[in-house]
C-alpha cells in the first residue's frame, strides 16, 4: 500500500526531540518491512514499546499440511459451520496452505479480544462474509462491514472487534508483503487511470485510539515459525500519539472493485486485486457479460500448468458451477484441467450479466490440504462433470446484503 497516510501528533522533523507535556520524551518506533528498504511509518508512543514484563511458554499454531493425498479437484463445503470456536485466533481453522499463503475460515463467537495480537512473519488478508465491528491498531481504527478486504501488515498489532450478529471470515496469510497490483501503478508507486480501482477506495486508519492506558500487564500473542508466543508488556502498544508513513492496516470493499470487460470472454488476470510472491488474489464481482454476437459468457475449460486455484463463493450464482455453496471453497490443483460444467456452456449463451461475488487465490505453488480441511470435503465433486451427475442441492441463500 504505497499511499501517504498521517494521523495525530508527530514531529516537524523525524528523529528529532517530540517531548510529551510533562518534558519526557515520546517514544520514537520506525516498522516497516523488507529491511530498511521497504514501505515503513513512524510512530510515537508514550510509552517505550520494548518493556517486557514477562515471557510466557508459546503454544502450537500450526497447521497440519497433507503431502500424499489423491491428486484431484476437490470441494469443501463450510457453510454449515456456523461456528469455529471462541475468539479470533482460538476460532481459527486452516484448510489449504504451502510456503507462500495459507487459507482459513475464522467464525468467532467472541465479539472482543482479551489481548493483542501480533502476526511477526505473514500479513493477513481478512475478508468479511458477514459481520461488522472495527480493526484496532497502533495506527487508530479501522472500520469493516460485509464485503471488505481488511489488509493487516506483518508486525503491526491489532485487534478485532465485532458487533453483535454472526460473523463469517475467510482469511489469507501472505509470507511475503501484500501488494497492489504491479501493472497497475506508476513508478512513483501511484494507480494508474486503467487500474479496477484507485486510492480513494482504500480506506486507512480513521482516528487514534483514545483509551487511557494505565501501567499494567498487557499480553501479546505473536504469531511466529507455528507457534504463538506469549509476551506481556507494562504499557499497551495502543499508546501511540501520531504517525505517519506508508506502512499500516487498511480496508478495501469487493464492492468497489470496477470490473474489466470486453467483446469476447476475459481470462481471470483481469479480476486481479493483489499480489504477493508466488500468488495473486483476484475478485469476481457483478459485471456485463461479453457482448460480440457469438459470445460464450461461460469460461472456457483450461489446464492450470503453473498454478493451483482456489475459488471461496460469497454471493450469487456461479454460472459455471452446480452444487456449490456459499461460504464454499473449489479448489482445482495444477496439472488439471477443469471448467464449466455440463450444460452450463449453452445455459449462459445470451445471458447478459451475472451478480456473482466471489474471491480467487491463484497460488504458483502447489498448494495443500490440512488436516483440518477433511471434514468438509465433498467426496462426489471430482466426478461432477460427468455427464447425468447429480450434485448435491446448495444449503443456504443469499448471505450478502
Amino acid at each position: 500500500m504505497s499511499h501517504y497516510h498521517r494521523l495525530g501528533q508527530i514531529p516537524r522533523k523525524r528523529h528529532t526531540q517530540f517531548r510529551q507535556p510533562d518534558g519526557s520524551l515520546y517514544s520514537e518506533q520506525l516498522v516497516g518491512t523488507l529491511g530498511f528498504h521497504g514501505v515503513s511509518s513512524l510512530l510515537y508512543h508514550v510509552h517505550p514499546p520494548t518493556q517486557i514484563k514477562h515471557v510466557g511458554e508459546p503454544r502450537p499454531y500450526a497447521p497440519k499440511l497433507l503431502k500424499d493425498r489423491p491428486l484431484q479437484p476437490e470441494h469443501l463445503r463450510t457453510l454449515a459451520q456456523t461456528s469455529t470456536g471462541g475468539d479470533y485466533l482460538t476460532a481459527r481453522q486452516t484448510l489449504l496452505g504451502n510456503a507462500d499463503v495459507t487459507m482459513s475460515i475464522c467464525n468467532p463467537t467472541a465479539k472482543q479480544m482479551g489481548y493483542y495480537y501480533k502476526n511477526a512473519q505473514a500479513d493477513e488478508v481478512i475478508f468479511v462474509h458477514e459481520g461488522r465491528g472495527e480493526l484496532w491498531s497502533q495506527m487508530g481504527k479501522v472500520a469493516f462491514e460485509p464485503g471488505d478486504y481488511v489488509v493487516v501488515p506483518r508486525t503491526v498489532i491489532h485487534q478485532l472487534h465485532f458487533e453483535e450478529g454472526p460473523v463469517r471470515l475467510m482469511i489469507i496469510e501472505s509470507f511475503s508483503p501484500v501488494e497492489t497490483v504491479r501493472r497497475y501503478r506508476n513508478h512513483f508507486g501511484q494507480l494508474l487511470e486503467h487500474s479496477p480501482y484507485c486510492e480513494r477506495d482504500m480506506r486507512p486508519p480513521s482516528e487514534l485510539i483514545s483509551e487511557e492506558f494505565p501501567e499494567g500487564d498487557y499480553l501479546v500473542q505473536v504469531k511466529k515459525e507455528g507457534l504463538l508466543h506469549q509476551l506481556t508488556y507494562a504499557h499497551s502498544p495502543f499508546d501511540v500519539v501520531g504517525w505517519d508513513g506508508y506502512f499500516y492496516p487498511y480496508a478495501f470493499s469487493i464492492h468497489d472493485f470496477e470490473p474489466i470487460t470486453g467483446r469476447l470472454h476475459q481470462p481471470p488476470p483481469v479480476h486481479q486485486t493483489f499480489e504477493g510472491h508466488n500468488y495473486v488474489i483476484c475478485s469476481f464481482v457483478p459485471r456485463l457479460f461479453d457482448y460480440h454476437p457469438l459470445s460464450i459468457p461461460a469460461p472456457y475449460n483450461h489446464s492450470n500448468v503453473d498454478s493451483d486455484e482456489v475459488l471461496y463463493y460469497v454471493a450469487g450464482n456461479f454460472m459455471s458451477r452446480k452444487g456449490v455453496d456459499l461460504a464454499s471453497f473449489t479448489w482445482h490443483p495444477t496439472g488439471l484441467p477443469h471448467g464449466p460444467h455440463p450444460g452450463t456452456v449453452e445455459a449462459s449463451l445470451g445471458k447478459k450479466e451475472t451478480h456473482e461475488l466471489a474471491v480467487m487465490l491463484d497460488t504458483f505453488r502447489p498448494l495443500y490440504l490440512t488436516e483440518t480441511a477433511l471434514p468438509y470435503i465433498d467426496a462426489r465433486y471430482p466426478m461432477s462433470w460427468n455427464p447425468g451427475f447429480v450434485p448435491d442441492p446448495p444449503r443456504a441463500a443469499d448471505l450478502m446484503d
